[in-house]
């Protein structure tokens, strides 16, 4: 679970490409795209501009390079040429990276043009969700520290955690030791240490936290059908606080 400094090194590079997939994606109008389209697009930007490896595709038997998840779909949303982006949306994008042996994994909803006040209400908590577990990071500190900081920031906005899906280590796989819960309680679970690597990736109803499965195996949606979003990066624990490896250029820490 803990890196050396050298595999920090490498983590933070590839957190720097992935971070420029989603300022590549910034600057398009997401309506009227299929999400098939943004998939084949994010693809030939990691594999030829990037020359970089897209660490989902084949994971699991998933075969594309992302997780399009849209309005009352969680988390897993398989990207599909007849499904497409439409003023209003909530739009999730989950991306991963692999760079000379070593993974980044961050995702972003964006509120795609004339969203309602509430679609607006719920990326800005679900950010702010994940901004309050990252602050949580030092050595020293617990996981649950930061799960009680997600879900205390969700609940105190009226709004509910999932539960069944977490954060989770990563470096040269996808999914390594621990899960990072996004919930918890303050001291307890594993004390933080320098040089481990994770991502923060609450995800956010609007109204209650169960969700199922579609049919496809892969796509989560709300069980009551309300909206949910999320927001990720990858982390890194350093010897007095954090570092956010996928932080993008229009990002501060807030803290």
């Amino acid at each position: 679970m803990v890196k050396t400094s050298d595999e920090i090194v490498l983590m933070r590079k590839s957190g720097r490409l992935l971070a420029s997939v989603f300022e590549m994606l910034d600057e398009l109008d997401l309506v009227g795209m299929s999400t098939m389209q943004i998939n084949d697009l994010v693809e030939r930007y990691i594999t030829v501009d990037l020359a970089a490896r897209p660490a989902s595709k084949g994971q699991y038997g998933f075969q594309f390079v992302l997780n399009c998840s849209i309005n009352d779909v969680v988390c897993h949303g398989v990207p599909d040429a007849r499904e497409f982006v439409r003023d209003g949306d909530l739009v999730n994008l989950d991306i991963t990276l692999e760079k000379d042996g070593f993974i980044a994994d961050s995702s972003k909803t964006y509120v795609v043009g004339n969203a309602s006040g509430a679609a607006k209400r719920l990326a800005r908590i679900a950010q702010g969700a994940m901004w309050a577990g990252i602050r949580q990071v030092r050595p020293g500190a617990h996981l649950g520290d930061i799960g009680s900081a997600i879900e205390k920031h969700a609940k105190k906005n009226g709004c509910s955690v999932v539960r069944e899906y977490c954060g989770h280590g990563i470096g040269r796989e996808m999914h390594e030791e621990p899960q990072v819960l996004n919930f918890g309680r303050p001291g307890r679970g594993m004390r933080l240490r320098e040089g481990m690597t994770f991502t923060i990736e609450p995800m956010v109803n609007l109204g209650g936290r169960r969700t199922y499965t579609r049919d496809d195996g892969w796509t989560v949606v709300t069980a009551d059908g309300k909206l949910s979003a999320q927001f990720e990066h990858t982390v890194a624990v350093t010897a007095d606080g954090v570092e956010v490896l996928t932080l993008r250029s229009d990002e501060q820490v807030p803290f």
